[in-house]
């Protein structure tokens, strides 16, 4: 049985389609530092502050989604270069922290920032990993593929009589949603010595995020009615 891509005309195109929607999550990081001259004092700060930390994030309940500890450190501080001489010591801890209630979050990070010895990055605003928006935009990626193709045919006074190949291209998001902790491209806030009166709630706007969707595609097609 011959090939019909060997014998029908082809028409290849591209399908594109952009959503700017909603975020469906906020991310925040937040840095617990302490220093020393006694490793000891460092443990112990960083412990006392890392539990009141936590213990501020857990208390907004179900607003909060998920709370990470992404990393920890201790390192001693040396006075030069050319030798072992240790003038003190300091460490730190990163938690990593996603809101689904963004009602909460210019509160969450005031609070977070007036915090002893703490640093707040963020906010990231983004969509969860298996959210339904990708799906959405494959598939009018993909209708505006065959709606192209159709009207490229009908130019030529042609139509489409079969799909041969439908490729992925390529998802995107061009808002960040995994951002290095270490990095603050919104915000950073650093904490001093708490008390009251507490700070006032910050007025953050959510990001929309825009997700795009490639696909290519070959098509075989009647030969033209006027040619």
């Amino acid at each position: 049985m011959p090939d019909p891509t060997e014998t029908s005309p082809l028409v290849s195109v591209r399908g594109e389609a952009t959503l700017e929607v909603d975020p469906e999550v906020v991310r925040l990081s937040v840095i617990v530092s302490a220093s020393d001259k006694d490793r000891r004092h460092v443990l112990e700060r960083l412990s006392k502050r890392n539990d009141e930390c936590l213990a501020l994030i857990k208390g907004y309940g179900e607003a909060v989604e998920d709370i990470e500890t992404r990393g920890f450190t201790v390192h001693p501080e040396l006075r030069d270069r050319r030798g072992e001489k240790v003038r003190g010591y300091r460490g730190g801890v990163r938690i990593h922290v996603t809101l689904r209630d963004f009602s909460v979050v210019g509160e969450l990070v005031s609070q977070l920032g007036d915090q002893e010895m703490t640093s707040v990055n963020g906010p990231w605003w983004g969509l969860r990993r298996d959210s339904d928006v990708h799906r959405r935009a494959r598939h009018e990626a993909a209708r505006a593929a065959v709606t192209r193709a159709r009207e490229y045919a009908e130019a030529i006074g042609a139509r489409l009589t079969g799909l041969v190949e439908l490729a992925d291209e390529g998802l995107t998001t061009r808002a960040r949603m995994y951002p290095t902790p270490d990095v603050a491209p919104g915000m950073a806030l650093a904490g001093a010595p708490s008390g009251p009166p507490e700070p006032p709630a910050l007025d953050l706007e959510p990001q929309t995020q825009i997700v795009t969707a490639r696909v290519e595609a070959r098509f075989t097609v009647s030969q033209p009615a006027d040619l």
